[in-house]
């Protein structure tokens, strides 16, 4: 498949979740190049090992499988001719140990997994070598009783040294050299026992100078005395060398000898490997094994995008019978194109071997490829718009899509003027159509809501909207088109349904009641209820500490305040005003026209 649309799905986040449940480099280097496939038997015997490995992780959670670490540079140097060290060699005899639990684990485990337990027939059993490196090799060194010669020069080497550190420390505890010794610790250069002597007194030791201070106060000498013991030494650790050599080259002469045998024990171990980090995958995915079809035809059921927590609320999906165009309409952020990648991600996994989150009783087809544009794709170094590389996405598509071929664009015709936008997204859907491609896109057009619903062969669907919480509901349903979030929420919100109406004649050149819209009124949780009581209580109180508090006259009441407006009728005041301009024939002024 094209690597534009695994890299939009994200297949490559599934592969490298894959990864952690492998041990070897081997099987995660596979992961890494991990494909979907297109054969349908490769496809379903992928599967087949998929479902097996994840019932034997489901029976047991130890499975003897071996790391195979270096086993790529032990088998170079093996096929060079080289000689192992013992810590290569004891790699090389862990994994015949594995090899053989392996074998054992999987003839136990056949009744659950006959096919898988199968390719365990091909492991070689290399007992006696992996017995030989085991009796020679002790925790990464050769161990004395690998052959009787090495016991001898090792016994004779440990007597020389027993022998050396005593001569060295009488001459140290000597009263004779008593004088001329700078410290009493015995060290080495170069293989050679020395003691440090005052550089003063280097003449009054018989021996052989090997090295002196950086003061030059101290000199480190070989005493003679010791020196044919020392060079008697350093025959038999030549001796042991040879010895310790001619061991090891026979042991990789052993393993040289059966190299087909233990790299087809590697290939094994490395597949199987493979194989339970699929298993063990789906187990943390609560992955199952779906039906498949050749007929483009899925019925997802309970589906869950693989990357979402499990709060993720599960997907159904049909397409590929009666009708293999969708289109799918919903608000922003309503779970349009995770339902999308969903989709795509899900008939990725089938075809790579893996289990995917669903119920059991879910099909899904066996495509050829899967186109997908989603997002805008800008690209910032060619200086596209959004819309250049959209329709740079959709004509590529066009151009490669065909009847066995799985299509998903989002929002299709989006990035331009509306009603070009609109007409491009039609012409596109059937061209898509005529070529036998199955469709799934998502659309904010009305008139492609339309199309969908009188085009042969299509059909539309919609992301659930709840109109009381005004929230999307992250559920898909099949068979209709999703309703005016935008009308429902401004009718919701309190505009005027005749308004509302009058849009909907604009919009679809149709008359359509919202009389009957019914929605239930906003109900507050009981953070909000509690906020309300708080904010009544401080408004209670902020009155009663207004009316408890005592304010001085002059605080209350200015000097030049007129009372008059407290105590006088507004027409008594009205004509008072006029009065005390000018006389005012007939009027007349009382304390009658005042208010009490």
């Amino acid at each position: 498949m094209n690597n534009k649309s695994k890299e939009i799905l994200e297949f490559y986040k599934i592969t490298e979740e894959l990864k952690k449940f492998a041990l070897s480099d081997i099987a995660k280097e596979r992961i890494e190049k991990l494909e979907p496939k297109v054969q349908e038997g490769v496809i379903k015997l992928a599967l087949k090992e998929t479902t097996e490995a994840r019932r034997i992780v489901d029976i047991s959670s130890s499975i003897p499988i071996n790391s195979l670490k270096n086993m790529g540079k032990i088998v170079s140097k093996i096929e060079k001719g080289t000689v192992l060290v013992p810590e290569e060699l004891e790699a090389v005899a862990n994994l015949l140990r594995d090899t053989a639990k392996v074998k054992r684990f999987m003839k136990d485990k056949e009744y659950a997994a006959p096919t898988i337990s199968s390719y365990a027939y091909s492991i070689c059993e290399l007992d006696k070598i992996k017995e030989e490196i085991e009796r020679c090799i002790v925790h990464g060194t050769v161990d004395n009783k690998a052959s009787s010669k090495l016991q001898k020069i090792r016994k004779k080497i440990y007597i020389l040294e027993d022998r050396i550190k005593s001569k060295l420390d009488s001459i140290l505890r000597s009263d004779k050299y008593k004088p001329y010794i700078q410290d009493t610790l015995v060290s080495q250069r170069d293989g050679r026992y020395i003691i440090p002597v005052k550089s003063q007194y280097k003449k009054c030791i018989d021996g052989e100078i090997h090295d002196k201070s950086q003061s030059g106060s101290t000199v480190f000498i070989e005493p003679a005395e010791v020196k044919r013991l020392q060079d008697e030494l350093n025959e038999n650790k030549l001796e042991e060398e040879k010895e310790v050599y001619r061991i090891l080259s026979e042991l990789t002469a052993a393993v040289y000898d059966n190299k087909k045998e233990v790299k087809i024990n590697i290939e094994i171990m490395a597949n199987y490997d493979f194989i339970f980090a699929k298993g063990k995958y789906s187990k943390a995915i609560s992955g199952t094994n779906v039906r498949l079809n050749t007929r483009n035809y899925i019925n997802l059921k309970q589906g869950k995008h693989p990357l979402l927590d499990d709060n993720a609320v599960p997907l159904d999906f049909t397409i590929g019978r009666s009708y293999r165009g969708l289109v799918i309409t919903g608000p922003n952020t309503g779970g349009k194109t995770v339902t999308l990648k969903a989709i795509g991600l899900l008939t990725m996994m089938i075809q790579a071997g893996l289990h995917i989150p669903a119920a059991e009783e879910s099909e899904m087809a066996i495509f050829q490829d899967v186109f997908v544009d989603i997002g805008d794709g800008q690209s910032i170094e060619q200086s596209l718009s959004t819309f250049s590389s959209h329709i740079n996405n959709v004509i590529s598509i066009l151009d490669c899509a065909g009847r066995n071929d799985l299509v998903i664009v989002d929002e299709i015709g989006q990035g331009t003027d509306p009603g070009e936008g609109m007409g491009i997204a039609i012409a596109v859907l059937e061209e898509l159509y005529n070529k036998g491609a199955t469709i799934c896109a998502t659309t904010h057009y009305s008139e492609i809501k339309r199309f969908a619903e009188k085009h042969e062969g299509f059909i539309n669907g919609s992301m659930g909207f709840d109109i009381n919480t005004l929230k999307p509901l992250y559920k898909l349903s099949i068979g209709k088109a999703g309703e005016s979030n935008a009308f429902l929420i401004a009718l919701r919100l309190g505009m005027s349904k005749k308004i509302i109406e009058r849009a909907h004649f604009v919009t679809y050149k149709e008359e359509k009641s919202y009389e009957d819209v019914k929605y239930e009124k906003p109900t507050k949780n009981e953070e909000e209820k509690e906020m309300h009581k708080k904010q009544v209580r401080e408004f209670k109180e902020g009155i009663k500490i207004e009316e408890e508090k005592q304010l001085d006259k002059k605080e209350l009441y200015p000097e030049d305040y007129d009372f008059d407006i407290i105590f006088k009728s507004k027409e008594y005041r009205k004509k008072n005003k006029l009065m005390s301009k000018h006389h005012v024939e007939g009027m007349t002024i009382s304390d009658s026209t005042s208010e009490h």
